[in-house]
């Protein structure tokens, strides 16, 4: 049996490791969290559920949410987001630099006057030396979105376990749970996912971790390993990438991977409690509301997976093999987000910011006739980083 076949066929198994876990610490832990941060979101229950939506308790927060969630890093549409939000979806994600403040801005007018106990919202930061930038980052978040607090607050691509245990930013975050600003510390991992969930267990400090999840990884096996580890420890995982960037034939975009299927293959892991599919428009919205139901693999799912090829697409597995092998010493985990989110996203002011932040020019390959590198995936790597590099020639204000 093959990994893939292996992973279509794991449920059992970590249906079986992870029994009894989910609700660890949780009734405990959810009492002090409402007590120290006043009204916050209030999990549905019993008939105040959304009728045949699947729920899972979000380690040992307590926290009650739907198995699909909301990515609303694409979407400035705020029917769409009402929609999602009207149809039973209570989770919205989105971070500090997606659409250069505008994503947070969007939502914050969403969810201007509704109930504060009616959304769970979750945001992100990357890292930074000091605490100072941290808290004013996460300050201008909050005035974006018109909130005193937030649900969850991430650090933002994490792919290291110094990165999970810098001690600078774990007393950042300690100091926003103490004043009531945020209710659960996470980190966001798009690679090594696996040692940044074991870390984030070490320092018995976080509460959730967001990981790259879907069929495409090749590191499903410790993967699946560590998010059982997160169960027993009452750590929350949450999924994102779940569609594996969209497209197997990159930028082309003529060969999609089938939504649905790749959306339940991750949520077929009970040790996950919700992922956080991207959606721009209502007939995902439409796709993911049936999702949520009923995760059920059929026979044909499992076919339409297996179609997809072991090499190509537009997903990097951040796997790190290239950079030994770079002479120029790239950053090509990042360039090939970078490309993902122009050519299977069509997100180009989020390859723009993300590129123009790795230092590495408009012609990063220049220095070199012929690529070193032989990526896992298949990627043409020198095309891949020539052409999101490309971006930067353009101004800055294209890109809104």
């Amino acid at each position: 049996m093959d990994q893939k076949e292996a992973g279509l066929d794991r449920r059992s198994f970590l249906k079986n490791s992870l029994k009894g876990v989910a609700g660890l610490g949780a009734l405990s832990a959810f009492s002090a969290s409402l007590s120290a941060a006043g009204q916050q979101f209030k999990e549905p229950k019993g008939q105040d559920r959304k009728g045949g939506y699947i729920y899972r308790t979000l380690g040992k927060t307590g926290v009650t949410l739907p198995i699909v969630s909301m990515g609303v890093m694409n979407s400035d549409n705020e029917n769409l987001i009402r929609a999602a939000l009207d149809g039973g979806v209570v989770h919205l994600d989105t971070a500090y630099s997606y659409m250069r403040g505008r994503n947070e801005e969007t939502i914050g007018r969403v969810i201007k006057g509704r109930p504060r106990d009616s959304f769970f919202i979750a945001t992100k930061i990357p890292s930074e030396a000091t605490v100072e930038p941290f808290l004013q980052k996460f300050d201008v978040s909050l005035q974006r979105l018109g909130l005193n607090d937030v649900d969850v607050l991430y650090l933002h691509g994490i792919g290291t376990r110094d990165g999970v245990l810098d001690q600078t930013m774990i007393k950042a975050l300690d100091s926003l749970k103490k004043a009531g600003k945020i209710r659960f510390a996470g980190v966001s991992a798009h690679s090594n996912e696996h040692e940044v969930i074991r870390a984030a267990i070490e320092s018995k400090f976080f509460d959730v971790v967001l990981a790259a999840y879907n069929f495409r990884k090749t590191n499903l096996v410790e993967f699946d390993k560590a998010i059982v580890e997160a169960g027993k420890a009452g750590l929350g995982i949450i999924a994102m990438k779940t569609l594996a960037g969209g497209f197997w034939d990159g930028r082309q975009r003529q060969q999609p991977i089938p939504a649905k299927p790749a959306l339940k293959w991750a949520l077929n892991n009970p040790g996950i409690s919700t992922a956080i599919p991207g959606m721009t428009s209502l007939d995902q919205l439409e796709t993911n509301l049936q999702v949520v139901k009923d995760v059920t693999l059929t026979d044909e799912d499992k076919r339409d997976l297996k179609l997809i090829p072991k090499e190509g697409g537009l997903y990097c597995q951040g796997c790190n093999e290239c950079l030994s092998q770079c002479p120029a010493g790239l950053p090509i985990p990042d360039l090939m987000r970078s490309y993902m989110y122009a050519a299977g996203y069509r997100n180009y002011g989020e390859a723009y910011d993300l590129v123009s932040s790795l230092g590495v020019g408009q012609t990063p390959c220049a220095g070199c006739d012929a690529c070193a590198v032989r990526c896992r995936m298949g990627f043409d790597v020198k095309e891949r980083a020539t052409a999101v590099a490309s971006l930067q020639s353009a101004p800055a204000e294209l890109f809104g």
